[in-house]
């Protein structure tokens, strides 16, 4: 008897979770597989670019799958979650990422690549705690500017200014790393919840006149580093050194044009084999696309990011709650941004920053912020549906 009705619980929890009702159907599918394809790609491309000099040949390869397996776990577990009841854990994940950005500053931060933006963890693992406050910044931002003034749609004037608080003390300490590509990205995400929790338009001209007077000012009291300055150099005039500041750039036109349109096939690139681009399993990895892929599959990936893009907005638009719309739309703004950048530099109509292209680049701590990115997604279509079941 005790076995019929342990065997009939089980049967009934195997249909609540794959039933009408379960909250798997509720996901949103095309954006899993639009996300699960470019992680794909990703691997192929992580792998062409590093098993001529990796350990082992297949040595990052696999930590990069093994962080792809972690980041997804973070994606289901966050998409568990009740995107409203992380309204009341924003204080919480920001105050967190404070703590990581302030240790990164300490004597247990570590430099790679001229920024001191790392942990080290040993066994040959770092995280980056500056990705993490990307998300704890966009979900604190998102609490502030959820709740409206009384009898108004416009958040209140002391949340705008603490929201403002927060974003200056996080962007600020980011930049002590440096981190310019990471200040960039952070600065995105605050016009973003800004603009969609609709502050009026005297206080996004306001920030934006500070915004350009701020940059004046960094660039008059000479507040950038050599190499930034040296990467900006070779944004403007990319032939002004094509042995040294104008390398990267030179080097990453000639890999993306010679794959023409069809690319030379997998693993069969010159330029990555021969490792002319630096950084190509991580910043520069479009390259590998461009030269091994060609046009055809570089215009691939671009399509499953945009994918990605318009599925958020999409869930951004269809919620109801104003807390899970800031997120929504603010992770869209993020990803949006970043991928512009990374794929802008790639082709020289953007300045070269250290920002890794989304779900594609190698990484340890970014694929995690962006799978959890992506389950906040999740988590709040999931919601969004419920109310409509």
């Amino acid at each position: 008897m005790a076995e019929r009705v342990l065997r009939s619980g089980r049967r009934g929890y195997g249909r609540r979770m794959v039933g009408a009702q379960s909250s798997l159907w509720r996901l949103d599918g095309v954006l899993l597989v639009a996300v699960a394809a470019l992680s794909v790609i990703g691997t192929l491309l992580v792998w062409s670019s590093t098993r001529t000099w990796a350990p082992g040949s297949t040595g990052l390869v696999k930590k990069h799958m093994l962080n792809l397996g972690i980041g997804v776990v973070l994606c289901a577990m966050t998409t568990a979650i009740d995107h409203r009841a992380m309204r009341a854990y924003a204080p919480l994940v920001f105050l967190l990422s404070l703590v990581g950005l302030g240790l990164v500053i300490s004597p247990l931060g570590a430099t790679i690549n001229g920024s001191h933006s790392w942990i080290l963890l040993g066994g040959g693992f770092a995280v980056q705690p500056s990705e993490f406050a990307k998300l704890g910044l966009l979900l604190i931002l998102a609490m502030l500017l959820a709740q409206p003034a009384e009898g108004s749609d416009r958040p209140r004037t002391f949340d705008i200014v603490l929201a403002l608080c927060v974003a200056a003390l996080t962007m600020g300490m980011v930049m002590l790393q440096p981190d310019l590509g990471t200040a960039l990205v952070l600065a995105v995400i605050t016009a973003a919840a800004l603009i969609i929790g609709g502050v009026r338009k005297r206080w996004i001209v306001g920030l934006t006149l500070v915004a350009a007077t701020g940059v004046f000012l960094v660039f008059r009291l000479h507040l950038l580093e050599a190499y930034q300055i040296a990467r900006f150099t070779a944004f403007l005039d990319p032939g002004v050194d094509p042995r040294g500041v104008g390398y990267n750039s030179t080097q990453s036109l000639i890999a993306i044009g010679s794959g023409q349109l069809f690319g030379k096939g997998w693993l069969h690139g010159g330029q990555t084999t021969g490792r002319f681009v630096p950084e190509q399993h991580t910043d520069f990895i479009f390259t590998v696309a461009g030269e091994e892929f060609g046009f055809l599959g570089s215009v691939t990936i671009v399509l499953l990011l945009g994918v990605v893009l318009l599925r958020g907005l999409r869930i951004a638009r269809q919620c109801d709650d104003r807390f899970g719309t800031l997120v929504a739309g603010t992770i869209v703004c993020w990803f949006a941004f970043q991928t512009f950048v990374n794929i802008g530099m790639t082709i020289g109509i953007m300045p070269i920053t250290g920002l890794p292209l989304p779900f594609v680049s190698y990484g340890g701590t970014a694929t995690f912020a962006n799978l959890i990115a992506v389950g906040l997604l999740q988590s709040i279509r999931i919601r969004e549906q419920q109310q409509y079941a």
